[in-house]
């Protein structure tokens, strides 16, 4: 009976997981209410397995659902980054490459990698966005990029396909002179609270109303990495860079790594995906450029703030 398992139906379990109900799994997937909830019974009987609790308003995950939404997440994840591959290899070569890079991705590696690009692609020029949280996936969304490596935006819209790439440390810092580097042992909140927080804003409208890893109310906002680095050197506040772009100063004792309450020590570590639109994935060229950067393992050196 498990060989008659469909991929139309781990779309619809992952459907009404990700909606909480088989109504809006419906709603969002263009199917009547009874085909959801009859192609979910049947995948229960295939594997043997009730997915969900159906004795409350709303269905419930059981403990065994909960286990295997991720395997069918898997499969699904899976079988779209192949269509996706498929249809960008057979859609020819880019006559321009153009993608949007995250402020906290190493852009040395980018330089590095480029060099490589031009050899295998010598007529395909590389346009270059960089940009933060949600402005790393709107030329995407828009079609003015193929592709974008993506991490200071923790949900991504509709649409959009990643593959995980890599990890970038991110720790939490302040200049030697500021009065948080002078702290002994855990920094609690409330006294981060008392001090300027430096963060990162969004050019775009997409993380609008939400906050990532913002930790005091009084807050001062740039666009620019390279800004929040220059105000962190003046002592004027504190907050969070990815470690390769800090560790000189760490090592040369301008910047002070902070030890704070519920942040593990060494920092936290901010996943970086190729991100891309399903109906309209990388061509070849692209396509070279996502995985040749998977192979960068020196790479691994999420959270803005």
């Amino acid at each position: 009976m498990l060989d008659g398992v469909s991929l139309d139906q781990l779309r619809i379990f992952v459907a009404s997981a990700d909606e909480g109900s088989f109504s809006a799994a419906a709603r969002r997937l263009r199917r009547t209410q009874s085909a959801v909830s009859e192609s979910i019974a049947n995948l229960e009987a295939q594997l043997a397995v009730t997915l969900f609790d159906r004795s409350a308003r709303y269905p419930q995950l059981t403990t065994q659902g909960g286990v295997l939404l991720a395997d069918a997440r898997t499969v699904v994840g899976a079988v779209d980054c192949m269509k996706a591959r498929a249809k960008g290899i057979a859609g020819g070569l880019e006559p321009e490459l153009a993608a949007v890079i995250d402020v906290f991705f190493p852009i040395a590696t980018i330089a590095d990698v480029s060099h490589e690009f031009r050899r295998e692609f010598p007529v395909t020029p590389l346009r270059l966005y960089v940009e933060a949280l949600g402005a790393t996936v709107q030329p995407v969304i828009d079609g003015r990029a193929s592709f974008g490596l993506v991490g200071s935006l923790p949900t991504l819209p509709d649409g959009l396909l990643a593959e995980r790439i890599t990890s970038v440390e991110f720790v939490m810092v302040a200049a030697a002179q500021h009065p948080l580097a002078e702290r002994q042992g855990l920094i609690p909140r409330e006294e981060l609270a008392r001090h300027v927080q430096l963060v990162l804003t969004d050019r775009s409208h997409l993380s609008t109303g939400r906050e990532f890893g913002v930790m005091s109310p009084s807050t001062w906002r740039l666009a620019d990495l390279f800004a929040k680095h220059a105000f962190l050197i003046s002592g004027f506040g504190w907050g969070g860079m990815p470690l390769h772009a800090v560790a000189k100063d760490i090592a040369e004792g301008r910047l002070i790594e902070l030890s704070i309450e519920d942040i593990p020590p060494g920092g936290l570590k901010l996943p970086m995906s190729a991100v891309y639109r399903v109906d309209a994935p990388p061509g070849p060229a692209g396509r070279w450029m996502i995985d040749r950067l998977k192979q960068c393992s020196g790479l691994n050196q999420k959270i803005i703030g």
